[in-house]
């Protein structure tokens, strides 16, 4: 990614941006134009008003504070689709380690899947001297717990956030543009920021919607570390290798693992779905270092519905009783190979098997350890363990994607909005936030905001419990507490 900042424009450039934001009555008219959008429409409002400044074809954001929804983009659906927080937060890091403070960052980078022309602008919000706020804010809406210092998969600018304008053409940017971009994003943080201070009702429940988020994201990192000490101790215990190659072996080891946890800290990844292909991808690296120093053989077989989604708490837990099963195996079954295979059930259950060829001794209850078994019953899933002796062990996790249902009260969507009714009806059907959003004709961040009140009102932890509550309710076929939007 090669760029500079402050590159010198040519004067058709300066006359044009001019022309609509040279007076100061006029850019401060087209400030209050974006403050005053509702939440949900302040990322588009700001695309609208920085047409004339830096022209572009799509805009995204990513808020160093905020666990709710920290990525939103604008624009073309090519772009905004593709792309991802990890970017957004590598191109805030390149800003901040190659330009001066409050100056954006023109140049190119790889985003969405290619090379594009790009200005980065980075903010911090103004609530505590080190940016800290009591519970941050994005542009648009979402809110999250209070963090301190830099936010864990955000921009190295503590709990800032990072704007990215997607430009259709390299041509440089004035200074004089570039300047005026900088201090109204740092304008909008600084609303968005004092706006949190005040959180109304629906924002302290998305609030503890986030909060659950990061318990479940934590729980994930627990995993991982897990997995990266058991990958450590292999070669240390490994009777094949000599002192100084399994202390080599184990250095390395662990300096990989420290790297992972900080790229792994992705948060919009742990807070809703995975796609199944990239789940078990993620598995079948993590098994791999602890087999390194064995003699084992290694097969894995990922789902054929590749692009299907898994709850993240299914896929979490299926990782976890995966690389429980893959130890317990290679202490007490001596296997010469595993098979570990991922499918989907025709009764709409995600499958985890391990397969190995030991001796065939492991015992019934043997997914007790580390709390692997309570995990899985947690999900409404069970597991089973067919030992054969001499011929090898297979275990089997079975995790339904849908909670099972709760208990029926009465008119339990009572408390509903209309719009909120109609996405967990849609809900209810088995849609994705991006299809909810088609189907209504709204923005996918408006359904995930939605999403977050319904669960908070209706007080379930997840999507599975709420679609279950709204079947028992009469929904989507039926009519109870259904509300028909105006």
């Amino acid at each position: 990614m090669d760029g500079a900042d402050g590159v010198n424009g040519t004067s058709g450039a300066d006359e044009r941006w001019q022309e609509a934001w040279g007076r100061p009555e006029d850019a401060l008219a087209r400030a209050v134009e974006v403050l005053r959008a509702p939440r949900p429409d302040i990322l588009p409002r700001l695309s609208r008003t920085l047409g004339t400044l830096v022209p572009h074809v799509a805009i995204a954001q990513l808020s160093g504070v905020c666990t709710f929804s920290p990525t939103h983009a604008h624009g073309l659906p090519e772009l905004t689709e593709g792309i991802s927080s990890l970017e957004l937060s590598r191109l805030a890091e390149r800003t901040t380690a190659t330009t001066s403070a409050g100056r954006p960052w023109q140049g190119e980078a790889e985003l969405a899947g290619r090379t594009r022309p790009v200005v980065v602008v980075t903010a911090t919000p103004s609530g505590t001297p080190d940016g800290g706020t009591s519970a941050g804010a994005t542009p648009d809406g979402g809110t999250g717990p209070s963090t301190e210092g830099p936010a864990t998969g955000g921009p190295t600018t503590g709990n800032g956030a990072v704007l990215v304008l997607v430009r259709a053409d390299a041509a440089p940017v004035p200074p004089g543009a570039l300047a005026v971009l900088q201090q109204l994003w740092e304008l909008v943080i600084a609303h968005s920021d004092h706006r949190s201070t005040d959180a109304g009702p629906r924002n302290a429940a998305a609030s503890r919607v986030s909060a659950n988020a990061r318990a479940r994201a934590i729980a994930e990192f627990t995993g991982t570390h897990s997995a990266a000490l058991s990958a450590i101790l292999a070669p240390l215990r490994s009777a094949d290798l000599d002192d100084a190659t399994a202390r080599r072996s184990a250095t390395e080891l662990a300096v990989t693992a420290l790297l992972d946890l900080r790229r792994g800290a992705d948060l919009d990844r742990a807070l809703s779905e995975e796609p199944a292909d990239a789940a078990f991808a993620r598995l079948a690296r993590e098994l791999r270092p602890l087999l390194r120093h064995t003699r084992v053989r290694l097969d894995a077989a990922p789902p054929a519905e590749a692009a299907r989604s898994v709850p993240a708490d299914a896929a979490h837990t299926a990782r976890d009783a995966v690389r429980a099963a893959v130890l317990l195996m290679l202490e007490q079954e001596k296997p010469g190979r595993l098979h570990v295979s991922w499918q989907f059930t025709a009764d709409d259950a995600l499958r985890a098997v391990v397969r190995g060829d030991g001796l065939g001794v492991l015992a019934v209850d043997a997914l007790a350890v580390h709390r692997t078994a309570d995990r899985i019953a947690a999900l409404g899933g069970r597991c089973t363990v067919e030992a054969v002796p001499g011929w090898g062990t297979t275990v089997t996790v079975d995790l339904p994607l849908t909670l099972p249902e709760p208990a029926l009260v009465s008119d339990p969507l009572a408390g509903l909005q209309p719009r909120e009714s109609e996405v967990l009806d849609q809900l209810a059907q088995g849609r994705r936030n991006r299809d909810i959003a088609a189907a209504l004709h709204i923005s996918e961040s408006t359904v995930k905001f939605h999403v977050a009140n319904i669960l908070a009102k209706l007080g379930v932890a997840s999507r599975g419990e709420a679609a279950a509550l709204a079947h028992r309710a009469g929904l989507p076929n039926g009519t109870v507490g259904l509300h028909v939007a105006s």
